[in-house]
């Protein structure tokens, strides 16, 4: 299991290194931005998915959160939904940070009541919610921003659910791994003293791709 884990996060890994290409191939605008505070990345555990078991939950760094609700243009009047919430992280920000309603999707339970009890630690538990629920399976229809940090597969995967279920105008941010040939609106560069994480920004648009 060990040796399984561990191939699983070289996987990973090398999805975030190819990520720095990204923005280039796009031809999209790659602004750097220096993160808020410096934070290590924790080792990672495994969260399971239909049809793609063993994907591993690698948590998003603090200050990358930051940027990720800075970057979706977040406020009070939002309805945020993260896909595949981990621990809780993003949405309690956005409730400290914005008193932004929020919706986690998460399919292990043991992060799920993790996320609840963070939740609680917080002071926000009145504003966020955390559902033990496979990402595909979710009601997405209500949220204005969503967030997400999967592997590429699960983003392209995901794409056409969120195309037909969020409305248009509904903001949508990725930490690292993009959307295929959904160009991303803006593309940043976050760097902490480990590692560096690229930040994907798209809007639903009116019509189809």
């Amino acid at each position: 299991m060990q040796f399984r884990r561990t191939i699983l996060w070289l996987v990973a890994s090398a999805g975030v290194a190819l990520a720095a290409g990204y923005p280039r191939q796009f031809g999209a605008e790659a602004t750097e931005r220096q993160p808020l505070a410096q934070t290590q990345t924790p080792a990672p555990d495994l969260r399971p998915q239909e049809g793609f078991s063993d994907v591993p939950y690698v948590p998003t760094p603090d200050a990358v959160v930051g940027e990720m609700l800075k970057l979706a243009l977040v406020t009070g009047d939002d309805v945020l939904y993260d896909l595949g919430s981990g621990d809780g992280r993003i949405v309690i920000a956005a409730a400290q940070k914005f008193g932004t309603r929020g919706v986690g999707i998460e399919i292990n339970p043991r992060l799920v009541q993790k996320s609840r009890e963070n939740a609680e630690k917080a002071g926000v538990a009145d504003r966020v919610k955390f559902l033990q629920q496979n990402l595909f399976e979710a009601d997405l229809s209500e949220a204005t921003v969503v967030t997400l940090y999967l592997l590429p597969d699960l983003n392209l995967k995901l794409r056409p659910k969120l195309l037909k279920q969020l409305k248009p105008g509904t903001r949508i941010v990725s930490h690292n791994f993009d959307m295929g040939d959904w160009k991303p609106e803006r593309a940043v560069r976050v760097r902490d003293p480990a590692n560096q994480h690229f930040l994907f920004y798209w809007v639903v648009p009116e019509t189809g791709l």
